[in-house]
């Protein structure tokens, strides 16, 4: 068989095989082998090395897709002098996505505006370039939707979807009261992905102590969802004024003090 015909034959094999980038790349890569005197393994895993790109972009490209992420932004545009609290060795342990491998759950506390939320993003972004599936959601998004499927007879197809993904991102823990009902169908989020080994990022302005707002005043239920959270947790407190507001009087829209107190 010719030379030309086994190269016919190599672009049918993988065209056949769905690489189209790795048959895109082989005239190239087959001219670059014979003019650099390259090995048969050289010129494989060059050819294999594009088709592998393309698909890892592809996979996170369709992740975040269907991540629902509010926006974007990642853990370099975090502003970390601003906010001295937060252990800059311990968020860039966490980039490392080892937490992922060992179920470990994030809690970030702290008052509104002082950057929880950028860094759930920050490291929900790091996680689906990993190749991970991840979901972003409020609580009381999430149980608004979970109850109007509970009363479509849809429930067990929307916790599959929330128990799923590799990462749970639930963002403002607390801010806005859940009815009964409501903090019933977080625990079991919160238990069926304990279950899986699936991690949760949490973000919360409330204290543990101030969990039983969270879950309608049962303090059963907080105390039994606080366990499966922190029992493999990195609890990380935010503190500092909110970027928000130091914006704000950056502009010279908003005072420094109190009104009335001190110029």
């Amino acid at each position: 068989m010719s030379a030309i015909a086994y190269e016919d034959r190599a672009a049918g094999g993988l065209e056949q095989l769905g690489l189209t980038i790795a048959r895109e790349h082989l005239d190239t890569a087959s001219q670059l082998a014979a003019a650099q005197g390259w090995s048969y393994s050289h010129f494989l895993g060059y050819l294999l090395d594009g088709e592998l790109a393309f698909r890892r972009e592809k996979t996170i490209r369709v992740s975040l897709q269907f991540a629902n992420l509010p926006y974007r932004k990642k853990l370099e545009d975090f502003d970390f002098a601003q906010q001295p609290s937060i252990d800059r060795r311990l968020i860039d342990e966490l980039a490392t996505g080892r937490f992922l491998a060992e179920g470990r759950n994030i809690i970030l506390q702290g008052p509104p505006g002082v950057g929880k939320t950028h860094l759930a993003i920050s490291l929900g972004i790091i996680t689906a370039e990993l190749g991970y599936r991840i979901y972003f959601t409020s609580v009381i998004d999430m149980a608004r939707r979970m109850a109007k499927a509970m009363n479509e007879g849809k429930l067990a197809r929307e916790m599959n979807n929330l128990v799923r993904p590799t990462l749970l991102i639930l963002d403002e823990v607390g801010y806005l009261a859940l009815d009964p009902v409501q903090a019933s169908l977080l625990f079991q989020v919160i238990a069926n992905r304990y279950d899986k080994g699936h991690p949760i990022i949490v973000t919360s302005n409330k204290a543990f102590s101030d969990w039983g707002d969270v879950f309608a005043g049962d303090a059963v239920m907080a105390s039994a969802a606080l366990d499966r959270l922190l029992h493999r947790s990195t609890v990380i407190n935010v503190r500092g004024d909110s970027f928000r507001l130091k914006e704000k009087r950056q502009a010279g829209l908003a005072s420094s003090h109190p009104k009335g107190g001190p110029s």
